[in-house]
């Protein structure tokens, strides 16, 4: 007689249970790595653009700033700056993107659960001075952090990019409470 190979219907469940186990425990960690990814990538893309905003100042001689924009035009006093930005020059110095001021760059909002928010002194706009140095309107100097989060009530993996009083920005992994 010729034996028949294959699997049982209980062997065939046993392994979908297993499966089924794994796979629940795997979805959060690929829902954190997803978000990792995600706030990595738009930190880099805010770093890029701070970057730009020097260089620009530098080459062109003139005050160029980026604030945070939600139709990518004119800059806004309100919300954060997960809504998108725009790089300018600032030939007037109010940090405020008048129609005669050509536009550098534009960011468009970052997608999803992304926060993105600045302490008091970059919560509106950084504006470079030619020297590469930023400034504010009123001509001290300007530093402070943007922190990049994915919306969490618990803990959550997070980058700030951290202005010096030179104007030089850097980024940093830190783990915030929670990101709202």
């Amino acid at each position: 007689m010729r034996q028949l190979q294959g699997f049982t219907l209980v062997e065939a469940l046993s392994v979908l249970a297993v499966t089924a186990v794994l796979a629940s425990v795997a979805v959060p960690s690929m829902k954190d790595l997803v978000d990792s990814t995600r706030v990595t990538a738009a930190s880099n893309e805010l770093l890029g653009d701070l970057l730009l905003t020097r260089s620009e100042a530098m080459k062109r001689r003139t005050r160029v700033a980026i604030c945070k924009s939600a139709e990518g035009q004119w800059c806004t006093a309100t919300g954060g700056w997960q809504q998108g930005w725009i790089v300018f020059e600032d030939a007037n110095g109010d940090g405020v993107r008048g129609a005669e001021e050509p536009l550098v760059r534009r960011q468009q909002a970052l997608s999803g659960n992304l926060r993105l928010t600045g302490t008091a002194p970059v919560a509106r706009y950084v504006s470079y001075a030619p020297n590469g140095a930023t400034k504010t309107v009123g001509g001290g100097f300007q530093a402070g952090t943007l922190t990049v989060c994915a919306a969490s009530a618990g803990p959550a993996g997070a980058r700030q990019i951290i202005l010096n009083a030179s104007g030089r920005p850097r980024t940093t992994k830190v783990e915030l409470p929670s990101c709202g």
